[in-house]
Order: structure tokens, then C-alpha cells, then sequence
């Protein structure tokens, strides 16, 4: 008996030639992109891969230099983010547009609000709406209850509420997981697998291969703004997707270098308040230093609580064999102490300055002469960084707010290498980098502790914390739990712990 092989749907998305080029930077060259209906489309690509460029000219963001647009099978202009959502493209980004302070119902339904006669909002209807939408979608969430009282998981299901209400045929979700808890990720599936359900396509941008491989049915590989690839998902593994990004081997994904750890750099004696409790641990040049610990536990609190960032009632701090009253950043930076925090572009840079006054201005006073900014000095120092840390961009006066994620990270980086600061605290050192990208960073890791820096690495990455920590401390409720040697570290220690699990 012959087998027949089951109809492939027509592409609903054709992308076709697309190129970009911004002022000293070419983002796409002839780049493609084919979507079908009722599929899960992941995009991967290294940061500046050109994915985010890729899908801001699809959602009407940004006009193409050259290339087409194609929509079950008729060219389209996207001219603007209107015109994308008139044709059925939403997009949900990482920073959610939702208006905090307005209602469920009403986000749904922001600029196309039923009314009884012109200028008078049916509120009745348009409850009755959102509630269906909602129930099609799974979620209970009132309809009623401002956004500002809603957990992210939940804001992130009102976005995808409101491109339903759009009718949207194809759903853009930019690292939609990033911040969310394992029990929120799951609900996200189950509303990513209902929507397919119903037709609509849904565009996924990833870097997490767990993801990818869990709820993907194809893949498209982006690499220095060009199409390389595009796979079903059953026939790639993830070292040949990794292979085809970055044009490379990555041979091992925590490429941890172990050797003897040398004298104390850090001590911490009875940290207590603002939620945490007893917290004494110590840090040792040449360590990584994990802290794992599920949402809430107190990673983040722990981490600016030590530079001064956050006020706390108790605490004792030793930095190379001295007491140190670190009460502000500030304290922190002239110990030593290089805060690389959880949100970058909020926290850790100046968006709007150049790649070398980010660099610069931990340590200015340093770079002067009777007052004045050495400019060829800091100049050089970043020229410097860029070279060692392989940073991707035009040129050290370009703008941070330009660059992808993964250089961005290596920037802040530079700012602490530049103030000679030999305590370095990483809280997410990789959220929302690729996996070609992290190697950079891991490498980068490796050599500091080499020189004799010792890194606190916070992530909610398990096997990130288990593949490149000498040691973990594992959080839970404001207090270390636990502290386990990287030669007893497992998946189930650390879970115990962090769940208050006897072992």
C-alpha cells in the first residue's frame, strides 16, 4: 500500500529579498523568511543576526531598503504598525505595550473600542468580548482588574488577548518566556498551542533550545542578516542548529575551566533585611560563585544588597582582608565590586551615550588631566575592549542603544574591566543572548577568573549555574539553603533545596 504523504500548508507568509542597512551597519541582506498557517515558527540567529530588524519590518515598524512582503499570496506594503495589524500581524515584544493603569477589557480593545453610537464605549460588550477572548485562550483573568495588578505571565496573555481581537493570522512573540516562572511557561505553551489551534501562525524568537525543540515545528536560522537555513524541527539537532548560527563548532555548552582557587577576596557576615535572612558566604580568587533559587528567593535582592544598591539593616563585608562600609554603589565601586545587573538597559547602561562613555564612566576621575577628559585616553581604553571582548559594532562612538543584546552585556562588562574591579557579581549574565553569544561570555568568564577575578554568578538557568559554577549556594526565602562543590552538584540537589525538599 502506498503511502500518501499528507498536503503542506500553503505558506500564509512569504518574506522575500528583504535588505536593511542603517547608518554605518548593514542589518539584512536579501534575507527570507516563509511562514505557514497554523505553525509554530521559531527564528535563531546570533544577536545582530538581524532577527529583530527581520520582524520590525514585518510588524510595520521599519520600511525595508529592498525586498516583498507576501500575504496568503498577495504582495503587501507594511508601511506602518497599523497597516501590519489591519492585515492580521501582531507583534508582542519583550517590553509589553499594554497601559498600566487602564483595564483588561480595555487594552484589549485600545483603539478599536465597541461603542453604543458614535463617541459612547459599549462597556457591556466589550466585557462580554474580552471575557470570550480570555475563555478561547484558556485564562482566567478579570476583565475588570487593572494591568499594573497583573503578574507579567498574565499582561503577556492580555497582549495575545488583544491580537486575537485584532483577528490576527500570524503572532510575532519576541523571547516571550524570558521572565516568567516554569508553571508560567507552561501556561504560555498551552495558549501558544490553542492559538495555532485556531490557524493563527505563530513567529517565535528564541534562544533558549529547550524551547525550541519543545514547541517548534520548523526553524529559520538568521546569520549576519542573512537566511542560512530552514529546518523542520525533527530533522536538526541542537549542535547543528548552533553550527549553522554561528558558523562554528560549540563543542561544549558551559566550557568551565577548573583550577585551584587562590586566597579570599570576599567575605559576607550575617547579611539581614529587606527580606533576607543570615546570609554569610565567602569568594575565592579564581571562583565562580553560582546562586540558584527559584522566582522570588532572593537572588536579585542578595546581589544589590552587596554593592549598595538596595538598603539593608545588617551586614559585614570584607573585601581583600578589610572591612569595607559599602552603603552605596559608589562604596562598592572603589572596593572593587562590578555590579553587572539583571536589566542592562535600565540598570547597567546610558542607551543614548556611546560605546565608550559607557565604558568610561566608571572610572572618569581616572581618565583625566587637571580636570579635564582625556579623550584619546578613553578613546584607546575602548578601542581596547572592543578588541578583547569582540565587541560588535561600527566604532566606539557608536550609540549602546544600536547594539544586540550580547554586545550590549560585553559593554557593561568592559566598564568593570576598565575600573579594575576584580569582584565581578553576574545577575543573568545571559538572559536574552544566543547560544553562540554565550560562549563569549562563558569564555570571557574563564579568563577573568583566570587573572584572578572571582565571579558571582546569579541565573535561573539550572544547567547554566551547574555547568560553569565551582561552587553553588542555592536561595530560598531569603536565606542560603544550601551549598553544594561542583562535584556534587545535580539538578535534584539543587532542586531540593530550592523547593525546601529533604534530601
Amino acid at each position: 500500500m502506498t503511502h500518501t504523504p499528507e498536503p503542506v500548508a500553503p505558506p500564509v507568509l512569504q518574506m522575500r529579498g528583504i535588505s536593511k542597512r542603517y547608518p554605518g551597519a548593514r542589518a539584512l541582506t536579501d534575507a527570507s523568511l516563509e511562514v505557514r498557517r497554523a505553525e509554530v515558527h521559531i527564528v535563531v540567529g546570533e544577536n545582530g543576526a538581524g532577527k529583530s530588524t527581520l520582524m520590525k519590518i514585518l510588524s510595520g515598524a521599519v520600511r525595508a531598503d529592498a525586498g516583498e512582503i507576501v500575504l496568503d499570496g498577495s504582495k503587501v506594503e507594511l508601511d506602518s504598525p497599523l497597516r501590519a495589524r489591519k492585515l492580521g500581524i501582531s507583534t508582542i515584544y519583550q517590553e509589553l505595550s499594554l497601559v498600566p493603569h487602564m483595564s483588561v477589557a480595555e487594552n484589549i480593545f485600545l483603539g478599536k473600542t465597541p461603542t453604543r453610537w458614535p463617541g459612547i464605549v459599549d462597556v457591556r460588550r466589550m466585557r462580554q468580548e474580552a471575557r470570550r477572548i480570555l475563555d478561547s485562550l484558556g485564562v482566567s483573568i478579570d476583565s475588570d482588574a487593572p494591568i499594573h495588578s497583573l503578574r507579567l505571565a498574565q499582561q503577556q496573555m492580555v497582549e495575545v488577548a488583544r491580537a486575537l481581537s485584532d483577528n490576527a493570522r500570524i503572532l510575532v512573540m519576541d523571547e516571550p518566556t524570558s521572565a516568567l516562572s516554569q508553571r508560567e511557561v507552561e501556561q504560555l505553551f498551552a495558549t501558544i498551542t490553542r492559538v495555532t489551534s485556531n490557524g493563527v501562525a505563530v513567529i517565535y524568537i528564541s534562544h533558549r533550545m529547550d524551547e525550541v525543540f519543545r514547541i517548534g515545528h520548523r526553524v529559520t536560522v538568521l546569520r549576519d542578516g542573512r537566511h542560512v537555513a530552514t529546518r523542520d524541527i525533527e530533522d536538526v539537532t541542537a549542535a547543528e542548529l548552533v553550527r549553522l548560527m554561528a558558523d562554528r563548532e560549540v563543542a561544549d555548552h558551559y566550557p568551565r575551566r577548573r583550577h585551584a582557587l587562590g586566597d579570599e577576596l570576599l567575605r559576607v557576615d550575617r547579611l539581614n533585611g529587606g527580606g533576607l535572612k543570615e546570609i554569610s558566604f565567602a569568594l575565592h580568587r579564581g571562583e565562580i560563585l553560582g546562586i540558584a533559587g527559584l522566582v522570588g528567593a532572593g537572588r536579585t535582592r542578595l546581589a544589590r544588597a552587596m554593592v549598595g544598591a538596595d538598603p539593608i539593616a545588617e551586614r559585614r563585608v570584607v573585601v581583600h582582608g578589610s572591612a569595607r562600609s559599602i552603603e552605596t554603589p559608589a562604596d562598592a565601586v572603589r572596593a572593587g565590586i562590578g555590579f553587572l545587573p539583571e536589566d542592562r538597559k535600565q540598570q547597567g547602561l546610558v542607551l543614548r551615550l556611546s560605546v565608550e562613555r559607557n565604558i568610561s564612566m566608571s572610572h572618569l576621575s581616572a581618565l583625566a588631566r587637571f580636570g579635564v577628559l582625556d579623550g584619546a585616553k578613553e578613546r584607546g581604553e575602548a578601542d581596547s575592549a572592543i578588541r578583547s571582548l569582540r565587541i560588535r559594532t561600527p566604532g566606539s562612538d557608536q550609540l549602546v542603544l544600536n547594539l544586540s543584546g550580547g554586545n550590549q552585556q560585553k559593554v557593561v562588562l568592559a566598564k568593570w574591566l576598565a575600573a579594575h574591579a576584580d569582584i565581578l557579581i553576574f545577575d543573568e549574565p545571559t538572559r536574552g543572548i544566543d547560544v553562540a553569544a554565550r560562549q563569549d561570555i562563558y569564555l570571557l568568564m574563564n579568563q577573568l577568573v583566570e587573572n584572578g577575578a572571582g565571579l558571582i554568578m546569579i541565573s535561573s538557568d539550572l544547567p547554566e549555574v551547574l555547568g560553569m559554577s565551582d561552587r553553588i549556594l542555592v536561595m530560598r526565602g531569603g536565606r542560603v539553603t544550601r551549598e553544594l562543590a561542583a562535584h556534587e552538584a545535580t539538578d535534584a540537589a539543587v532542586l531540593q533545596a530550592a523547593l525546601g525538599v529533604p534530601a
